[in-house]
């Protein structure tokens, strides 16, 4: 039953997407874009979208490309707390770092809990997707391609123009845009699909962290990514399943390991849709909270966050018992729909 409700949820957000965008498929021919992202004549205008872009790419050039930039894929919700996406890195004239990246739109069955499939919208093949990161100044390239049967974006927060935004270029299925700016201001911020309706496309799974890096870096940790998130799984605007990195209750089966006495850092983002605020309590100890991570000098005490939608926040603390310890949002019904788990602290006591 719950798999019918899944494959209905599909086909019902691919056509309620597709009947706002179809009109502005039908005409991507009709208007281009300048270097910068600037419509061309002609463009068509749909939604919050000006125009679509008319770049096509093949199969070839995603290979060569994909062959030199390595898109990341995190394969489950373990490895995406580590696995961080710093890019192909060159120099260029005047010895600025360029970092390239790969972003494929595609649409992926992914899990979402034991025995439940999903039907996702993707960031290479995963949600949440890949944690882009680089260090304040570096110059960003992002070569995003997309496979998905809709027009999809990227969306960056951070300071950068206009034609960067990823709101006026819609990218058709099977076009492509390169989006370039400066990485500023650090901080943990975060990137998502800004196609309408809006709230389907995030909500699908269009989203991952983007986390710059100050030029002095923070001091050492052990450094974890969770992406708050839902999933409305009968599309009745209401989330039935809440999880961290994807899937629920992943981290009560497969504990985080820690070490006692390890600094830990933890860049939380909350992406949840349907619900305005989400949150997370860490049991036994309390944490340095810096919000949106771009001051080093000002921080709180807690061992409660909330975060609105888009909101987030890095999280410093240690354990120094061994121990198996809970964090889980502080609404009782997302802990009990999934959002829930557990760190292993292992080795002696610290001092």
């Amino acid at each position: 039953m719950l798999q019918g409700l899944l494959t209905l949820g599909a086909g019902g957000g691919a056509l309620l997407a597709g009947a706002k965008l179809s009109a502005g498929q039908a005409s991507s021919h009709g208007g281009g874009a300048g270097a910068h992202g600037v419509p061309g004549n002609g463009a068509h205008t749909t939604g919050h979208g000006e125009y679509l872009v008319k770049d096509r790419f093949t199969e070839a050039e995603v290979r060569a490309l994909t062959a030199r930039v390595k898109p990341l894929r995190a394969k489950n919700p373990m490895e995406a707390l580590t696995a961080f996406d710093r890019g192909t890195v060159t120099r260029l004239a005047d010895g600025t770092v360029q970092r390239e990246y790969v972003m494929i739109a595609e649409d992926a069955e992914i899990e979402i809990a034991k025995g439940v499939k999903y039907p996702a919208w993707t960031y290479n093949g995963s949600v949440p997707g890949p944690t882009i990161r680089a260090t304040e100044g570096d110059r960003l390239k992002i070569h995003f391609f997309n496979k998905a049967p809709v027009p999809h974006t990227v969306h960056f927060h951070g300071i950068h123009g206009a034609g960067m935004d990823g709101v006026f270029e819609m990218v058709p299925p099977g076009g492509k845009f390169t989006y370039e700016f400066t990485a500023e201001p650090f901080g943990l911020q975060l990137y998502h699909c800004h196609t309408m309706p809006l709230k389907k496309h995030i909500e699908k799974g269009l989203y991952g962290a983007f986390i710059i890096d100050p030029k002095t870096p923070r001091p050492p940790a052990k450094e974890l990514v969770m992406v708050m998130n839902g999933y409305d799984t009968d599309m009745d605007g209401e989330n039935e399943f809440y999880t961290v990195n994807g899937v629920a209750n992943y981290f009560l089966d497969h504990p985080v390991p820690l070490k006692a006495g390890e600094p830990v850092r933890i860049y939380l983002v909350n992406v949840t849709e349907f619900d305005l605020i989400n949150s997370m309590h860490i049991h036994a100890q309390f944490f340095k909270l810096y919000r949106t991570g771009t001051r080093l000098d000002q921080h709180e005490i807690a061992d409660t966050v909330m975060l609105c939608q888009g909101e987030r926040c890095i999280l410093e603390f240690a354990y120094n018992v061994p121990g198996r310890y809970m964090f889980h949002a502080h609404q009782s019904e997302f802990a009990e729909l999934g959002w829930m788990g557990f760190f292993k602290v292992e080795g002696p006591p610290a001092a």
